[in-house]
C-alpha cells in the first residue's frame, strides 16, 4: 500500500494511512487487491475518518472483483470507476488472474505480442478530497504514475515550466483518476506498431506464393483476442462516457477557478474518450485486414489451382492427337497403310512431333502454357 499527499504542487509520499487531510489538497490511497482486502477494516475506518463515509459493501465486491468488467457507478458521496487496462505486461509476470485474453485450456492466445496484454481490472473510488485505487498485485501502472506523480514534483521544485498541464500535478482526486485511466489506454497505443508488425508478418505469409501457411490455429486465436479487445474497448468507452455525462450534474463552486478545473475535468475525460476510440479503431483495422488476408489466401489458392488445372488440360489436349495416332497404328489389323514400309515410322513420328509443336505454339499464343508471375 502507498499513500501519496498532495497539496498544492507538493506531493509527499508514505506506506501509512493519514490520520487527517491535508489543508489545502487531497490524498491518493493506493494498494493492491490483496492488500485491499486484508486491510479492509483499516481502510473503511480512514476513509469514514477522512471524509465522514465509507465505502458501500457492493462496490466494495466490485473492487475485489478480479473478473469485473469496465463500468462506472455512484453514490451521493462518491464514484466508483473500475477500468481494465490495456497495458503491456512484463514478461517476468507469470501470474494471469482475471485476463480476458486466456483460453480455457490457460495458454495465452494471439502472436506473442498479444501474450504480454494485461486486461486485470483497477478499481477507483473518488471522494471529493480522497482517491481510493485498488490494483492488481505488482502493478505497473500504479509505480509508472506514482513515478511520474513524484518526477513532476520535483520539476516543480526546479521551476521547469514543463511541469504545469498535463505533466503537473492533479488538482483533484477526479483528475488524478483520468490521467491514471489515459495512462492505461496509452500503454496499449504502445503496442499498435508491434501488433501490426506481427500480423503484417502474417498476411505476407499468407500470400506468398511459395510459402504453405499452416498455422492457423494462431490465427484463430488471434481473431479471437482482438474481438475480446473490441468488447473490453467497448465497455471502457461505455464507462467512460457514463462518468463524462455525470460531470454535467456536480456542483460546481461560482468561483473562475472551480470552474476551470470542472472544464478541465471534461476536456481530459473526452481525451480519454478519444484514446479509448484510437483503440477500438485500430483494433477494427487490424481485424479487417486479417480476414481480408485470409480471403486473399483462399483466392490466391484457388488461382494457383485453376492455372494447374489449366496447364493439365491444355498438356492432355496436345497428347490427344498423339494417342489417336498411336491407338489407330497400333490396331491389330493385317492390311494397314505404311506397315511395312522402312519410312512409315520416321514420317509418322515427325507428324505426332509436328502436331504436338503446333497446338503447343497455339497454346502458348493463347496463353495457356503462360507462367504466372511470382
Amino acid at each position: 500500500m502507498r499513500v501519496f499527499s498532495v497539496s498544492g504542487a507538493q506531493v509527499q509520499a508514505g506506506l501509512a494511512l493519514p490520520e487527517q487531510l491535508p489543508e489545502h489538497g487531497y490524498v491518493w490511497i493506493a494498494c493492491s487487491r490483496e492488500a485491499f482486502q486484508a486491510e479492509l477494516g483499516v481502510i473503511q475506518s480512514t476513509l469514514e475518518k477522512l471524509t465522514g463515509q465509507t465505502l458501500v459493501d457492493l462496490h466494495v465486491s466490485d473492487l475485489l472483483n478480479a473478473q469485473l468488467p469496465s463500468r462506472f457507478d455512484y453514490s451521493s458521496h462518491y464514484d466508483l470507476m473500475v477500468f481494465r487496462r490495456l497495458a503491456q505486461r512484463p514478461d517476468s509476470m507469470a501470474s494471469n488472474a482475471g485476463n480476458g485474453l486466456t483460453l480455457q485450456n490457460g495458454k495465452r492466445s494471439g502472436p506473442p505480442v498479444l501474450h504480454r496484454i494485461d486486461t486485470s481490472p483497477v478499481g477507483f473510488a473518488v471522494f471529493d478530497r480522497v482517491l481510493l485505487s485498488v490494483h492488481p498485485a505488482d502493478c505497473a501502472v500504479r509505480e509508472a504514475y506514482a513515478s511520474r506523480l513524484l518526477a513532476s514534483t520535483q520539476a516543480h521544485d526546479a521551476a521547469d515550466p514543463r511541469s504545469t498541464g498535463a505533466r503537473g500535478v492533479p488538482h483533484s482526486p477526479a483528475d488524478m483518476m483520468l490521467r491514471i485511466v489515459s495512462h492505461m489506454v496509452d500503454g496499449y497505443l504502445d503496442l499498435r506498431r508491434e501488433l501490426s508488425r506481427q500480423l503484417d508478418h502474417w498476411q505476407a505469409e499468407l500470400l506468398h506464393p511459395r510459402t504453405r501457411f499452416n498455422r492457423w490455429d494462431a490465427l484463430l486465436h488471434a481473431r479471437m483476442a482482438l474481438h475480446q479487445l473490441e468488447a473490453l474497448c467497448d465497455d471502457q468507452h461505455t464507462a467512460m462516457q457514463s462518468w463524462t455525462e455525470s460531470l454535467d450534474s456536480w456542483r460546481v463552486a461560482e468561483s473562475n477557478t472551480a470552474q476551470r478545473e470542472h472544464e478541465l475535468l471534461k476536456i481530459r475525460s473526452r481525451d480519454v474518450l478519444e484514446h479509448i476510440d484510437r483503440v477500438v479503431q485500430h483494433v477494427r483495422r487490424l481485424e479487417h485486414n486479417t480476414e481480408t488476408a485470409v480471403q486473399m489466401h483462399f483466392n490466391v489458392q484457388g488461382n494457383r489451382t485453376n492455372d494447374i488445372m489449366r496447364t493439365l488440360t491444355a498438356l492432355t489436349a496436345i497428347f490427344l492427337p498423339l494417342n489417336l495416332i498411336a491407338g489407330i497404328f497400333g490396331m491389330n489389323f493385317e492390311f494397314i497403310p505404311w506397315l511395312h514400309q522402312a519410312w512409315a515410322f520416321w514420317w509418322t513420328l515427325g507428324s505426332m512431333v509436328t502436331i504436338a509443336l503446333v497446338m503447343g505454339l497455339v497454346f502458348w499464343r493463347k496463353r495457356y502454357l503462360a507462367r504466372t508471375g511470382d
